[in-house]
């Protein structure tokens, strides 16, 4: 069987199976309507679709964790779904957790969320006339989310506590680049410096862990309107997300704004200090950048690994290779100073 007869030959079982479980939950006569299948690899696969009771109809969006190689950096997809649960909570713009998935369902690692319509494509939020309002809010709403964020007690996200980017984000790292046997000396000499200038401990603090340009969902009036894409979270040091915003790689042409490609760090900064009572130390920032590009460098040969495996085979994937290279070569001009 060909790639594309299998794509439709697990899109059209996986439609199967959540109706299937529409049904056990919202009785026989509840309906899905409207299915678009987002994405059927990557990371996650993405359906969106209509759950209709009646003259009642909601749009949902079924997520499904597909990662499955040794020493993934994402947490489980049942730790994503309490985590959603607690932020939402908190009234932290997220996509309503509405279930997961269980056995009986027979679709293991997946969950259902609320829609939220909006725009999450960089080149369009960061140069369409239209998502110019939305543009002026950026910084001011990234520090505020954050901040609100970081001011979650983190006793209540201590089921995040024994991953291993909670552990030692940088061990974690480490022990990827170890089970993907590469020579990347660019790296090496990266973590050389990162343990040499570790900055003095900060209390920790839940992060989203993948806070930036592409994982967010915006109005053109309106801004930001839910963060998506938690299954990197972890516990520790504040200035990992706010130095994660902030990397080149993830300013889509606009070096000169270092906040997403959106804004500067001056406004988001003090966004942040304002909503979570922490003053930004610039230092610990620039030590998690250059700790950034490092685990960006990672996720990428984790991605093209399995492109190279076979896996999951992609050429975005396979494009990540290339990405490294990039990625290292802003590494080092960030380490010499000729970047900010």
């Amino acid at each position: 069987m060909g790639n594309k007869d299998s794509s439709v030959a697990v899109r059209d079982t996986i439609i199967a199976k959540l109706r299937g479980a529409i049904a056990r939950r919202y009785g026989a006569a509840s309906r899905l309507e409207n299915i678009v299948v987002a994405t059927l690899g990557g990371s996650n696969r993405t359906l969106l679709f209509d759950l209709v009771e009646g003259n009642a109809s909601r749009r949902l969006v079924f997520r499904q964790e597909t990662y499955s190689l040794p020493h993934s950096p994402f947490i489980a997809p049942h730790l994503q779904f309490e985590l959603l649960q607690l932020v939402h909570a908190e009234g932290l713009p997220v996509p309503e957790p509405v279930f997961e998935l269980d056995a009986a369902d027979e679709l293991d690692r997946a969950y259902v969320v609320g829609f939220v319509d909006g725009e999450t494509l960089p080149r369009r939020l960061l140069d369409a006339a239209e998502f110019a309002p939305a543009r002026a809010l950026f910084c001011t709403q990234a520090g505020e989310i954050l901040g609100r964020l970081h001011g979650i007690a983190i006793e209540r996200a201590a089921f995040l506590a024994d991953t291993p980017d909670s552990r030692d984000p940088l061990a974690a790292q480490l022990a990827r680049l170890d089970y993907y046997a590469e020579a990347h000396p660019a790296l090496e000499l990266a973590v050389r410096w990162l343990e040499r200038h570790r900055p003095a401990a900060t209390p920790r603090v839940l992060l989203h862990g993948d806070f930036r340009t592409g994982n967010m969902l915006m109005g053109a009036e309106d801004g930001i309107r839910a963060v998506l894409d938690w299954e990197c979270a972890h516990l520790g040091s504040a200035a990992e997300d706010l130095a994660w915003l902030c990397l080149r790689s993830f300013r889509f042409g606009h070096v000169d704004r270092p906040v997403g490609g959106f804004g500067q760090r001056a406004e988001f900064h003090a966004a942040y200090a304002a909503a979570s009572g922490r003053a930004v130390d610039p230092e610990d920032v620039h030590w998690w950048e250059v700790f950034g590009f490092v685990r960006w460098a990672v996720l990428n040969i984790m991605q093209v690994h399995g492109h190279l495996s076979g896996e999951r085979r992609s050429p975005a994937f396979a494009a990540c290779g290339r990405n490294t290279s990039l990625i290292e070569y802003d590494l080092l001009m960030t380490l010499l100073g000729h970047y900010t």
